[in-house]
This record gives structure tokens, sequence and C-alpha cells, in this order.
């Protein structure tokens, strides 16, 4: 009988494409005890190219040998060094501190004299995989996006021409640089060469959810198996967060624009001009999600609870009127993909222990000390 079941749950879900109906947990785990291309297929709306669910990688063997590397050693000790704000009391780690899964935590990033920024600041990790930076997409290269929060006036406030003089003060960075790029002459372009060269080793440990993927069957819940299906299927999330990295990187309107509003943030549009990409913001990597409150674009919620409500709700409260849309062009208007999920407490609460099922513990770098010589 119970086979039967189980057949008949899978055929629902084949038919369906949702898998609603599964009342047991013992039904759910025995699917998705199976390799992962056998998995029930998501809810994924018309147009949407996506992709499978993939585990991370498994330790690299030759992490300490690339951490060694003359360009990635240099990098870690850039990163890490305030000399290269204006005050000298600000560095890259400020707000991407390895110890808060490197972010730092605010609703906000704190920069130069105290300023605070209009939008939160990423975590680092997997940036690598990244195609692109920033909220709104603005850089294209590691290389590029290490620029940016150097030369910002509310973040490091320096321009990037005197970085030369002022490292080349410090005899041992002399010596790092002819180490890494065969001469001693530092430029801003291997200054960022090298920072990119050691934000690339900044990964993601493996979770759970990746050593369920790959056969360790034991090592989510009931309730994690759950909250992955909701994900999945009725949450409808895979229409923006799958692949390896849990991430579409794209750009979509989820309302938040506060347009008009003290604190109107139009996103992309800023970048483009173009009136689609009112309120468009990156989807973010969901991997290791847990530590990277606060969440959103202007780190507007604490509380994951707060985020599952939000697109339970569907977030069409600010779609336009047609008059609005036809006076005002750049009027906002929220995503098509998000829709009402009347998602049930118990699906609320199965999605949140998904949510730490994909977050792993984190890798607690000691910062290195930085030449003074």
């Amino acid at each position: 009988m119970k086979r039967y079941l189980i057949i008949l749950a899978a055929l629902i879900t084949f038919l369906t494409g949702t898998g609603f109906f599964y009342d047991n947990p013992g039904d759910l785990r025995a699917l998705y005890q199976k390799p992962v291309n056998e998995w029930p297929k998501p809810d994924i709306d018309s147009g949407v190219v996506w992709s499978e669910f993939k585990p991370l990688p498994k330790t690299d063997t030759s992490y300490f040998r690339i951490m060694a590397q003359p360009d990635v050693k240099l990098g870690k000790l850039l990163f890490f060094d305030p000399m290269l704000s204006r005050s000298s009391q600000i560095s890259c780690s400020s707000c991407h501190d390895p110890h808060l899964s490197w972010g730092d935590g605010r609703r906000v990033s704190l920069g130069s004299d105290h300023q605070e920024g209009t939008r939160n600041t990423p975590s680092l990790l997997n940036i690598a995989y990244r195609k692109n930076f920033f909220w709104d997409g603005r850089a294209f290269s590691l290389e590029d996006q290490a620029s940016f929060p150097i030369e910002a006036h509310h973040e490091m406030n320096m321009d990037a021409k005197e970085l030369g003089p002022k490292l080349s003060a410090i005899k041992a960075y002399k010596k790092l640089f002819k180490d890494a790029y065969g001469s001693e002459e530092v430029t801003t372009d291997k200054i960022f060469s090298a920072i990119a060269a050691f934000e690339k080793t900044i990964t993601s440990r493996r979770s759970a959810f990746d050593k369920f993927m790959e056969g360790d069957y034991k090592a989510m819940t009931d309730q994690e198996i759950h909250g992955m299906h909701i994900f999945r299927t009725k949450a409808r999330c895979m229409n923006c967060h799958h692949g390896q990295y849990l991430t579409d990187e794209s750009f979509h309107n989820i309302g938040l624009t506060y347009y008009k509003r003290k604190y109107e943030d139009l996103g992309r549009y800023n970048l483009t001009s173009n009136p689609e990409d009112v309120g468009r913001f990156k989807t973010p990597s969901l991997r290791d999600v847990m530590h990277n409150h606060p969440w959103m674009h202007n780190g507007l919620f604490n509380n994951i609870r707060g985020v599952i409500n939000i697109y339970n709700s569907g977030m069409h409260m600010i779609d336009p009127k047609p008059e609005q849309k036809k006076a005002d062009p750049n009027y906002p208007k929220t995503d098509a993909l998000l829709k009402k999920l009347n998602l049930t407490e118990e699906e609320k609460e199965a999605l949140v222990a998904f949510m730490n099922a994909i977050t792993a513990t984190q890798y607690l770098m000691p910062r290195p000390e930085l030449p003074r010589d």
C-alpha cells in the first residue's frame, strides 16, 4: 500500500509539476533519496531559463598552495589593509568581514567619515562565480569590482592614482609586488589584480544540502526536505534561485523601490536609464543565506520569516494602474514572476529549515599581520 501511495504521489508530481499532496514526510524523503536528475521537476514559469541544483565541489586540496601564490598573498594583505583608504582607517574587510560571512551585518554599509551608504553590503562568498557585481550589476570583472569601493567618497574615498605612491613608501610592499608581478612598481592595475586574485579564493564550505545531494541522505531532516520541496514547487523560488549557487544571475523588481519617497532606489535603472530596469536588483545567491542578514538590497529584513512573508504576499501592491504607467513610464512594475503563494505556517517553517540546510559553517579566516616597514 505504501509503495502504491508513493507511486501515486510521483504520478501527481509528474502531471502537475507541484507535489502539494505529500502529507507523509517519508514519501518526500523517498522521492528525494534518488539521483538529482530523478527528482520531481520544479515549478518554473514559461520562458524562464533555469538549471538544476548542483552540490558544491569537495574541499580543494590545493587551497593552501593557492593561498601561498605571490599574487594571492599580496591581494590578501591589500584586502585587509586600511592604507587603501584616504583615512588609512577603512579596508575592504571593514565591510567584508570574514567573521561575518564576508559581509558586515549592517543594514547598509558604513564608510568614510561614518557616512552611511544606501545599500546592504553583499557577501563576497563565491564571488568568482558571479557574472556581474553589485546590486545593479555595474561591474563585469573582479578587478572593476575592487575599484569602486576604494574610490567611492562614502566608502574608502581614495583616489586610486594615489595608491601607488602611498604603498610604495612601504618597502615590504615593493618586495611583495616584485614577487607577484616581477617589478617593484606599484600600480592600480596590479593592486586590483591582486585583490581579485585573493577574492577568488573566498568560497562557501559544503552544507548539509550538498552532502544530501551526493547521497548522504541522513544529512537533511524530514522538515528540511519538506522545505526544499516547497522551495522547488509551491513557493516558486526556483524561478530565480537555482543551479549550483542558487541564483539566476539576473535582475528583478520585487517591489522595494520606495518610488518617489525618502528611501527611493531605482536600482539598475540608475545605471542603464532603461525604464524596464526601474526597481530591478540583482538576484543574490542563497548560499549561506542565514549568515548574510539583514537581507534585501536595502537591508530591510533582519528576520527570514519577514522575507518569506513578503514573497508569500505576492508583492503586487505597487503595480501601476494603466493611467499611472501612461503618465509616468518610470513607474515601477513588480516582476511578473511574483505571485501570491498561500503558504501555510508549516510550509513557512519548512522553508526556514531549508534555508538553514543550505547554510554551512563558516571558515573564520584570521586577519594577517600587515607590512609597515
